[in-house]
């Protein structure tokens, strides 16, 4: 099982123009020290919308969008998921970086360990991949959404600093990108 820190790295090293929207806390903090760009979006907030913002982008426009979501997040807010897969756009793909906890917050245990979330999605009408040894990210870029990619990590934050951005740089650099 990989850190998570390094399932980012493997996804987003086969990344070329598509727009990330990002997990708060560590792992918007680990994809911005793996890889930064204008093309990805940190939340600093909002715990439980990741999927809904990238939604909301996946539906705007034709660039493909990758959200990395956590097990404690995607929990959070179901409803979310459901939209996403009622709304079915083909460009999304929803990544889950399970760790079976809420890091962030001090690795307290989620329901992950005893409810199957990626055959939760796939019911709801998800393509579902699931990566359990080797993360080859290329097959989901291959794939039409939207998809739901369950990418089981070790439940550990990697020692990265913070974001050294303000929550209004990030917007308005993101902004920028994905008008063009």
């Amino acid at each position: 099982m990989l850190e998570r820190i390094e399932a980012i790295k493997r996804i987003v090293e086969v990344l070329d123009d598509e727009l990330v929207v990002c997990n708060l806390g560590f792992p918007s903090r680990e994809l911005y020290s793996v890889k930064d760009s204008g093309t990805h979006f940190y939340m600093l907030g909002s715990m439980g919308m990741a999927s809904s913002i990238g939604l909301g982008l996946a539906l705007t426009q034709e660039r493909r969008v990758v959200v990395l979501d956590g097990d404690g997040s995607i929990l959070m807010n179901l409803g979310g998921l459901v939209t996403a897969a009622g709304q079915a756009p083909g460009n999304l793909i929803i990544v889950l970086l399970d760790n079976k906890c809420y890091a962030t917050t001090g690795s307290q245990c989620t329901y992950a360990d005893t409810i199957d979330l990626g055959g939760v999605a796939r019911a709801m009408g998800f393509r579902v991949i699931r990566f359990d040894e080797e993360l080859d990210f290329t097959r989901a870029l291959e794939a039409t959404g939207p998809l739901f990619v369950h990418v089981p990590v070790k439940p550990r934050n990697a020692d990265v600093p913070v974001i050294d951005m303000s929550a209004v740089e990030i917007i308005e650099r993101f902004m920028a990108e994905v008008r063009g």
